[in-house]
Order: C-alpha cells, then structure tokens, then sequence
C-alpha cells in the first residue's frame, strides 16, 4: 500500500522557507494550489525536495515536477536521481519527456517536426571555434549565448558585435565545460516581450507575457520582468499545439514559451516539460485540469 498518491517536488529552498519575500510567496501559492486542486479530488499529497536521500520514493505513486528550480546546479546528482526514482514510482511528465527536455537539443527535433524556432547554433564542449567566427558564418549583428542544460538564465550572455572580441577568453572557460546553444538575438524580445502558453492534457488553458525590465533582455521575474495576462492570437496557441503534437503520451503539462522572431514570424523559443512555472494564480481552474490529468493517470494505473 502506497502511502501517497502525488509527491509534489520541490527543492530545498521551498519546503520549509525562512525567507519570506514575492518571489517565495509566489513559488508557496503555485504549489499549494495544485496541492489543494490534488487534494479535492481525493488524492493524498505531500511535498519535498527531489534530493531528499531519506524519502522513500517507494512511498508514492506518482512524483510530480513542481518548482525542481536547483537541478542544474546539481546534474550529475539529479542524472543518478532519475535513474534510481523512474524504477520507484512514475514521474510526471513521463521519465523519457523529461530526459529529452533536458537538453536544449530538443529544439532541433521541433525543427524537423516543422515547428519554426529562431535561428540557433549548437556547438560541443571542447570545440575550437570562437564566437566571432559562429557570428561571421551566419551574419549575426547580436547573439545570445547559453547552456544546452541550464536554467533561470545561468550562463546566458546578450553580446553586440563589437562586444564578441573581449568575450572570447570568457567564451573558451564555458565551452571546455559544457554545451552551448548560440541564436540571433530576437529585438522583439525588447519590444514585444515572450508570451507563455499553457497546456494540460494538449488543451489550452492560459497564457501570460513576459516582459523585460528596462535595461535588460531576460524576462524572468526574478530578474525584474514583468508577467500579466495575455490573450493570444489562434495562431499562437496551435503554434504550442503543434510543438507536443509529436510526444506520446500527451504531456500532463507543458509550457510553451513564443516570440516574434527577426521577420516578425511566431517561433517556439522553448519547450518547458519539466519544471516550468505555470502562473496558476493567473488561472486558478489551469489547477484543476492538472489535478484531473493525474487523477486520470491514476485511475489507468491501478487497473492495469
């Protein structure tokens, strides 16, 4: 007998805060909304951090990614983790999702699949090639530069043309550690802003935009950005339809992230499967579609 139903996981920094500012208090409310949207539906909850070595994953039927938001400060740690819990319980998205969005590779299996994305670059740890000569072959005024496995903007780096030069000895200590994906740099990202939509189940449910703070291009708000509701355009939400449409099984959750690129032509700039935050306090009902999609799993999981 499982003791629980959903683990809804977190990291250490959101299970007992002793801070208590916006950004903590906005991370609290996301999480107890899908806990409260679980537990009307009758399902027995509880949170923790995924890297909790004395939780007994055995314990739960499913372990649900929430706000997982340290996990690429600890790779090979959260690899090991995975490996070990996909044999305990089902994790949520499914174990092969979020192994495949781990890496910012994805993107070019969107491409093949037809979906437009900005134009990128993906160069290998170790590879002799500087940034000015990435730029020169695809004639790139302005690029931005980032991890294939990152988050919350760690090692993304917005450089002009005439600023690549004395970047180049930073560019050499990055790539002889990890991956990197280089793109154009998107002006409509300052202009317009990156709209989030929002899919449970492949239905739509909500989207926001994000829009930077004055003087910078990252449009998290823990770096300042601004986030409100957004209506967008049918085009937009088949445009997100259409970059899951490949993935079996549906995703339960999924957040696709939408620019208007350099032609002013929508593309997906990311697919987030794993750990994305969903603004469910901008759509509290989005919780309860969640909630249905795991009480279904469920259901199919105990009769099989």
């Amino acid at each position: 007998m499982k003791t629980f139903d959903v683990v809804l996981l977190t990291d250490h920094r959101y299970v007992s805060p002793k801070e208590n500012n916006q950004y903590i208090k906005n991370v609290l409310t996301e999480d107890g909304l899908v806990e409260k949207a679980l537990n009307k539906l009758g399902l027995r909850t509880t949170k923790k951090d995924w890297n909790d070595s004395n939780f007994d994953w055995d314990s739960t039927h499913v372990a649900l990614f929430r706000t997982t938001w340290d996990y690429f400060d600890k790779l090979p740690n959260f690899n090991n983790w995975l490996e070990k819990v996909k044999t305990k319980c089902t994790l949520i998205n499914t174990y092969e999702q979020i192994r495949w969005n781990l890496d910012k590779h994805y993107l070019n299996d969107l491409k093949k699949w037809g979906v437009h994305i900005p134009k990128s670059e993906f160069i290998k740890r170790n590879t002799n090639i500087s940034l000015e000569e990435i730029s020169r072959n695809n004639n790139w005024d302005e690029i931005v530069i980032k991890p294939t496995i990152s988050g919350a903007a760690r090692h993304t780096y917005r450089l002009k043309k005439e600023e690549i030069k004395n970047f180049e000895s930073k560019w050499e200590k990055l790539i002889s550690n990890e991956d990197f994906i280089i793109q154009e740099f998107q002006n409509n990202i300052i202009d317009k802003g990156e709209v989030a939509v929002m899919l449970f189940g492949g239905q739509y449910t909500h989207s926001v935009i994000k829009k930077a703070k004055s003087g910078d291009f990252r449009v998290q708000d823990d770096f300042g950005g601004s986030v409100e509701n957004y209506q967008p355009s049918k085009e937009m939400i088949a445009l997100a339809k259409e970059a899951i449409k490949q993935l079996k099984p549906t995703p339960a959750y999924a957040r696709v992230d939408i620019i208007w690129d350099n032609e002013s032509k929508i593309a997906v700039s990311e697919l987030e499967l794993i750990e994305p935050e969903l603004w469910f306090r901008f759509n509290e009902i989005a919780a309860d579609k969640l909630a249905a999609e795991i009480k279904d799993f469920l259901k199919n999981l105990t009769s099989s």
